[in-house]
């Protein structure tokens, strides 16, 4: 068994709990590595004689351990939604705490299962952040992704080709109730390619060869099992007139890289893509350990000026920028974002050796500035 990496979740112990992530993330993994196995109770529903016994008689959790003075962890809760009724009980009668793990919340909710109504708290596993692993072959990460099992394998694209396979384009499918499967797998591919630009759902229907209403549910599909999630629009501006459509992002680089076929190299459209990507993905597992409130939008407006991403309210406003040179045309559009309001932090990143500012502009390191959000210097 390899070397656990510590994870940055944290979770209340003193509070019942979802946690929530999508497949591989390593929910598992963190539980064994967090608790000791003889202060919790564990059910797991992936283990096919423990499914059989609670999808057939949920009651079974209250009959055994109403009278248990542990922590019980019930491992892919939404195999069995039944169950939360008798969590619900066990927490209101009994004062039994919880902790409920998944990696989607979709059948629950389609199943109007019982959520717990707010007694719950929620956390959110993601893939490795590099505040956990400190990567700093891009090109490397590029390709593996950050998923625990791909990270770590000298051979990564074979895992990735089976996570494709057996749950994206399967279980995924069969979860949601897919009834058009190549459709949904050639979905995915355009998903892959488009992600990080504007979501044109008429475009990626006829890539597709579904309805654009379709191609829609695809997309809530792959945010309520935690696979992507969109990006809007900031919307405030007092002088141009802004795009207004959301923008998609798969929820890991290396899954999002193998569907679209892409191979990024230095110095490339599709490694400056995918560098972009990458930062995202560390902004927004900031968001999640660190401040959940947090807010990221992007701002563009019709004349063609882009901002990357805005963080909080006007606090942080940043262009990601691959080169290891930045030119002072690519300046305008945080200049041009300056023009339309105040914004505190106005920030290229990129892979310039040295932290310099030009114009009231700060050009920072990819590494020291992960290192700068994560230490809080942003005020975010």
């Amino acid at each position: 068994m390899g070397k656990y990496i510590k994870r940055l979740l944290k979770i209340d112990r003193n509070h019942s709990s979802f946690l929530w992530g999508a497949r591989q993330t390593g929910k598992s993994s963190w539980i064994k590595h967090n608790f000791n196995s003889n202060e919790i109770i564990l059910l797991d529903l992936l283990n096919t004689d423990v499914f059989a016994e609670y999808a057939s008689r949920p009651a079974l959790l209250r009959e055994r351990f109403q009278d248990k003075n542990k922590l019980i962890v019930i491992d892919e809760i939404q195999k069995v939604p039944m169950l939360l009724d008798e969590v619900h009980w066990m927490i209101e009668n009994k004062d039994i705490i919880f902790l409920l793990t998944g990696s989607s919340a979709r059948k629950l909710r389609r199943g109007h299962a019982n959520l717990l109504a707010g007694r719950a708290l929620r956390y959110y596993l993601l893939p490795f952040s590099f505040m956990e692993v400190a990567y700093s072959d891009l090109e490397k990460i590029m390709v593996s992704g950050l998923l625990p099992p791909h990270f770590l394998s000298d051979k990564p694209i074979e895992p990735i080709r089976a996570y494709v396979a057996d749950y994206l384009k399967e279980e995924i499918a069969q979860e949601a109730q897919i009834q058009k499967i190549p459709q949904f797998s050639e979905f995915l591919k355009v998903a892959a390619i488009t992600s990080g630009e504007l979501i044109n759902y008429n475009n990626v229907a006829r890539e597709s060869g579904v309805s654009s209403k379709v191609v829609r549910s695809y997309f809530d599909i792959l945010e309520t099992t935690m696979l992507g999630f969109r990006i809007p629009s900031w919307k405030s501006s007092k002088k141009r007139r802004m795009i207004m459509a959301e923008k998609f992002y798969l929820f890991d680089i290396g899954i999002s890289n193998y569907l679209s076929r892409r191979k990024p190299k230095q110095g490339t459209p599709e490694f400056g893509k995918s560098f972009e990507h990458l930062i995202l993905m560390e902004i927004r597992a900031y968001k999640y350990y660190r401040n959940p409130e947090l807010e990221i939008t992007y701002w563009r407006t019709s004349g063609g000026y882009e901002v990357d991403f805005i963080l909080g309210q006007k606090q942080v406003a940043l262009e990601i920028k691959s080169g290891k040179i930045v030119h002072d045309i690519d300046l305008r559009s945080l200049k041009a974002l300056r023009e339309d309001g105040k914004v505190k932090n106005l920030i290229i990143v990129c892979q310039e050796k040295h932290i310099r500012g030009v114009e009231g502009i700060k050009i920072i390191p990819w590494k020291l500035f992960l290192e700068m959000l994560w230490s809080g210097e942003f005020g975010i």
